[in-house]
């Protein structure tokens, strides 16, 4: 089994997940379950993608899992941004 694809979607996944919660305790709010599942769901997309991207990368180094985890902080931030842009003015 090749754990390098396992690496790469979890680095992306807990990078989503990294944002939420820094972000979350950034914010000085009562947490709430429906932002965090929603952060959860835009990590596993960009996990998804990781994954999908996983042929076209090379050899998996530091430096690309950290790219990976960056990737998935910002699908996280730029969702976030843009899920909150429904409820205001654009």
């Amino acid at each position: 089994m090749d754990f390098s694809l396992l690496w790469l979607t979890l680095a992306a996944f807990f990078g989503g997940i990294l944002a939420a919660v820094l972000g979350w305790i950034e914010s000085h709010e009562a947490f709430e379950g429906r932002k965090f599942f929603a952060s959860i769901i835009r990590s596993f997309v960009a996990a998804v993608v990781a994954a999908l991207a996983y042929p076209y990368i090379g050899p998996i180094t530091i430096p690309v899992l950290l790219g990976a985890l960056l990737a998935g902080a910002g699908v996280d931030v730029l969702g976030h941004r843009l899920a909150g842009t429904g409820t205001t003015r654009l």
